[in-house]
């Protein structure tokens, strides 16, 4: 299959090579210049977005923030110039699931097909194909590309009609940072007390408080290895969404807005770009005691 791929960052970069590994034809565009491991493996760099769709039956997206997408679909040079019947746009990025209702129709309007396919796995889950991909879109659609889903991920859900996988990935959002939160809460109190963290953190993964943040995350807090990973800012963009979406619905989130005000204060203190495992840092500043020392 002939494949754009359009967003080569920590994440894009794996996914794409994964595609190309899958024996795929990828066609690629960054903001940057297009990482050389990408070509020597049979990628082709394009000048435009316009020109990735043009070459491609499916052109996939993977990048920053809402305005990103709509930009690279929409803008000068963008998608929505290269789309003709057939194709398929499949936004993998985490955005609004509102905007991305609008991108939808839009795309639909040039004859094309749009799916909403966001994320959850991080930077480890991109480079070992194991994903969890959470698609909205027709079925017969989500059906065409699954294939190219089975080489990124481990899961791939079919959740519903175009914005339900953005749907999916804000509640994830909420879960991850909520729970980030909670072990972070955890391993301040146990070092406090004057317990290692470390055999605290090993005797719970045993029991019901068990978790995959427990485990990368909490090891993260331990090592004070803050290097993303999933960078704060990112996930306080998810977390907006999150609040956004919630005050239009009538739905009270606190926690979340708690989790996103934890954030704010990583961000205040320079960590705009840590790990989100480094919302741990906003409780030891208010604790003025780190879970453990590097």
């Amino acid at each position: 299959m002939n494949i754009g791929f359009i967003g080569l960052g920590i994440m894009g970069k794996p996914m794409a090579g994964h595609l190309i590994a899958g024996g795929h034809t990828l066609f690629l565009k960054t903001r940057r210049e297009v990482p050389a491991e990408l070509v020597a493996a049979g990628g082709t760099a394009c000048a435009s977005a316009a020109e990735v769709a043009e070459k491609s039956d499916v052109v996939i997206l993977m990048l920053p923030d809402t305005p990103d997408v709509e930009t690279v679909l929409f803008g000068e040079g963008g998608v929505a110039e290269g789309l003709s019947t057939a194709k398929i746009v499949v936004d993998m990025s985490s955005i609004s699931p509102i905007a991305t209702k609008g991108f939808a129709e839009k795309v639909a309007a040039k004859g094309a097909s749009y799916l909403d396919a966001p994320v959850s796995g991080g930077e480890v889950g991109a480079k070992n194909a194991a994903l969890s991909i959470m698609v909205g879109g027709e079925e017969s659609d989500f059906e065409l590309v699954k294939p190219l889903f089975d080489l990124m991920g481990k899961t791939v859900t079919h959740v519903g009609p175009v914005g339900s996988g953005q749907v999916a990935k804000v509640a994830n959002q909420i879960i991850v940072a909520l729970t980030i939160e909670a072990v972070a809460e955890g391993l301040l109190f146990a070092s406090k007390a004057g317990a290692d963290p470390a055999k605290v953190r090993q005797a719970i993964t045993g029991g019901l408080a068990t978790s995959r943040i427990l485990e990368l995350h909490g090891e993260r807090m331990i090592k004070r290895t803050f290097d993303p990973g999933f960078r704060i800012a990112l996930h306080q963009k998810d977390l907006n969404l999150a609040l956004e979406g919630a005050k239009a619905l009538g739905v009270s989130l606190p926690s979340t807005a708690i989790a996103q005000q934890l954030f704010s204060v990583c961000v205040a203190n320079g960590g705009a770009g840590w790990d989100h495992s480094g919302m741990a840092k906003a409780l030891e500043i208010m604790a003025n005691h780190e879970i453990a020392k590097a």
